[in-house]
């Protein structure tokens, strides 16, 4: 079994639709329609990941994750939300959410956050392993970028953006050393690194491929597009490959659903993209 999920929403349909996308793909799942009843499962069950809707009748998915946070601490978090807003996205942020779901979302969005949710929790952010690009001078112009902003109000996004650009990718031996320098939690510095979208774990290639996920991209084929990328380029999503030429990644939504299915890759757009063809768009670089 890939890992143990509780999935918590008022909506049966959303339980029922978590439900049959992830249990095929190995994940146990269990579903509450209520924060009394996700309370209990908690308390009989461990599970890996969360997902929980941010406005149910009752207690609302805000307070509920508080209590989620004194029962098991590093539980990872999924905010799933017909009407995301950036007050409430930076409350749930604050709880340490990893992602969030805006309603509708395509089965393949929710696999990828339910793989990432539950690889975080197996495998934590506590790794000691090094990164051939973090090496001592990497280290000092880090500590360098660090001062610049030390005392200064909503230092850490600044200070992430500044460590990806020097090093690449923000592995955890750079957060670690974000949050030594900052004298935060790694558990905030990791939540952040997760949340946004224009941060990264992984390395890049030279150049970097993002195949969109979007309700409309997904319905128009995207799928087959991410497949015949994966094919082709012989990695999977978020791999790189051996030359380190390409990196192949998703992203929730590119803006521009009327060209569905679209690629990006580096700065170059391209829509209603022939799944046939796809390795085509790569010939010029």
């Amino acid at each position: 079994m890939k890992g143990n999920v509780l999935v918590v929403d008022d909506e049966q349909i959303v339980l029922a639709s978590c439900k049959r996308i992830l249990v095929p793909e190995g994940y146990g799942v269990d579903t509450a329609s209520s924060v009394a009843e996700a309370l209990g499962l908690l308390e009989k069950n461990t599970y890996d990941l969360l997902i929980t809707d941010l406005k149910m009748p009752g207690i609302d998915g805000l307070e509920f994750m508080k209590q989620v946070r004194t029962k098991d601490p590093d539980i990872n978090i999924v905010v799933i939300t017909g009407y995301p807003s950036q007050e409430s996205l930076k409350e749930a942020l604050n709880l340490r959410i990893i992602d969030y779901l805006s309603k509708p979302f395509s089965p393949a969005l929710l696999l990828e956050i339910a793989n990432k949710g539950v690889e975080f929790r197996k495998k934590g952010v506590a790794g000691t392993a090094k990164d051939e690009k973090y090496n001592d001078e990497a280290a000092k112009k880090l500590d360098d970028i660090i001062s610049k902003y030390k005392n200064k109000p909503g230092s850490l996004i600044p200070v992430l953006q500044e460590a990806q650009e020097l090093i690449g990718y923000l592995p955890p031996v750079v957060q670690r050393h974000v949050a030594r320098g900052l004298k935060v939690p790694v558990s905030e510095v990791h939540g952040v690194v997760s949340f946004y979208s224009f941060f990264t774990m992984k390395p890049k290639g030279k150049h970097n491929i993002r195949v969109c996920l979007g309700t409309a991209c997904y319905v128009k084929g995207a799928e087959e597009v991410i497949r015949k990328f994966s094919e082709g380029l012989k990695i999977e999503v978020g791999g790189i490959t051996e030359d380190k030429k390409f990196s192949l990644e998703t992203v929730r939504c590119l803006g521009a659903c009327g060209l569905a299915p679209v690629v990006v890759v580096d700065k170059d757009t391209y829509g209603t993209v022939n799944p046939v063809k796809v390795l085509d768009l790569l010939k010029e670089y």
